[in-house]
């Protein structure tokens, strides 16, 4: 297979770098490959805690990446009552969500019966660079295959309490970024697709495009997944607030129902000043100090600005995996 596919995705990255086409794939080689790309449903439960971020209907692409297991991005899959798995062949099939790791944001399916597909060879997410040329592939055959550039590898940190050391970023957007495939010239899986930005190229650079989480994250993690349903490593401490950086400041824009940080007293509207005696100016800065504390269960001693008043919340913190919930049964 990877041998095939030398060839045909040189021929993509040529035709597509002259033309600024889509993607147009007949050759088998490629078909093969694609067929590893499926399309994943996810009917979410009742009283599930993400379900108004979220949503209670949830679809986008996942990759198959060892016989019988589907990796997507989480929040796809989250809390979720029961997930179907469609194959290139059209034939839909039950799955089952069986591992999931904040860390990264991967989720991993196991299907409930074969699909006529050969999982995807790991590449090293570690090596791609600035201006290599890649492809994205969602469910749908050769017209959800676009070409790509990476504009940038850089941190990503996201307002719920998520940070990724080097994420990648690539431009153009394409539409169906979730849980889509980022693949290399020989076909290898590079990363799985998480969000669609405003800023791929840098911050305050006008480029909108998405972000990719690394594939060698969930190569460290997948044996840990599918033998325990996360990640072996210690939780790291979470305490239940989405927080953006504003106008130089960190504000708190949503506090989660019934999380450590709602008990403690952090409202919406409060502005993060510190961990302990420790000022932060950052996202990245406000969670790598909490992480720092200890693992899941630390008590964080955080520093707000509350009214006008300045205040120390001790907020008590949880493993966000604790806080989640799952199906009767599970």
């Amino acid at each position: 297979m990877i041998a095939r596919l030398v060839l045909v995705l040189a021929v993509i990255f040529v035709t597509l770098a002259g033309a600024g086409a889509q993607a147009q794939v007949k050759d088998a080689g490629a078909a093969d490959t694609l067929s590893a790309i499926v399309r994943v449903r996810a009917k979410i439960l009742p009283d599930a805690r993400s379900l108004a971020t979220l949503g209670p209907l949830r679809e986008g692409s996942g990759v198959l990446v060892r016989d019988g297991y589907v990796a997507t991005i989480g929040y796809l899959v989250l809390e979720a009552e029961s997930v179907e798995v469609t194959g290139a062949d059209g034939r839909t099939v039950p799955a089952k969500v069986v591992g999931y790791d904040h860390a990264s944001g991967f989720g991993l399916l196991r299907l409930g019966a074969p699909i006529a597909a050969r999982p995807l060879v790991f590449g090293d997410s570690a090596s791609v660079a600035e201006n290599d040329p890649l492809v994205v592939a969602g469910f749908g055959g050769p017209g959800a295959v676009s070409f790509v550039r990476v504009v940038s590898r850089r941190p990503f940190s996201g307002s719920w309490e998520y940070l990724l050391d080097s994420a990648i970023w690539t431009y153009p957007a394409v539409p169906n970024w979730s849980g889509a495939a980022l693949l290399g010239p020989r076909g290898e899986l590079l990363g799985i697709g998480s969000l669609i930005v405003a800023d791929a190229a840098g911050i305050g650079v006008p480029a909108p495009g998405n972000l990719f989480v690394p594939i060698d994250l969930l190569v460290a993690i997948l044996d840990e997944l599918i033998a325990e349903g996360r990640a072996r490593a210690p939780a790291r401490p979470w305490l239940g607030m989405n927080t953006e950086e504003l106008r130089g400041r960190l504000v708190v824009t949503r506090v989660s129902p019934e999380s450590p940080a709602e008990r403690a007293g952090v409202r919406a509207g409060d502005v993060v000043l510190g961990v302990g005696p420790a000022k932060v100016g950052s996202l990245a800065e406000f969670y790598r100090r909490v992480w720092a504390l200890g693992a899941a269960g630390v008590e964080v001693p955080l520093r707000v600005l509350q009214s006008g008043e300045e205040r120390e919340l001790r907020v008590r913190s949880i493993d966000r995996l604790a806080h989640l919930r799952r199906p009767a049964g599970d």
